[in-house]
């Protein structure tokens, strides 16, 4: 599994960060999104890695903008986080 880290320019409420995880959702056969307005950034957990050009593409239909990406290898942690 790949965990993506976007660094999103634009969010400001809530309601942001629901229309991105839910951009993301219908672009990508995702495991887990989840947006922050507060921190600026959606983390994505998906089987396979995904491109910068296809999460710009999906992401620019929002009208938010992504500043930077970073991926690394995921691994679900056990009950109590070891």
């Amino acid at each position: 599994m790949v965990k993506t880290v976007l660094s999103v320019d634009g969010l400001v409420c809530d309601m942001c960060d629901a229309y991105m995880n839910d951009a993301i959702r219908k672009a990508f056969k995702v495991k887990k999104v989840t947006t922050s307005h507060a921190k600026g950034e959606t983390v994505i957990i998906t089987e396979n890695e995904l491109t910068r050009g296809d999460i710009e593409k999906a992401v620019s239909e929002t009208g938010y903008r992504i500043l930077s990406m970073k991926t690394e290898p995921y691994e679900k942690k056990g009950l109590f986080g070891f």
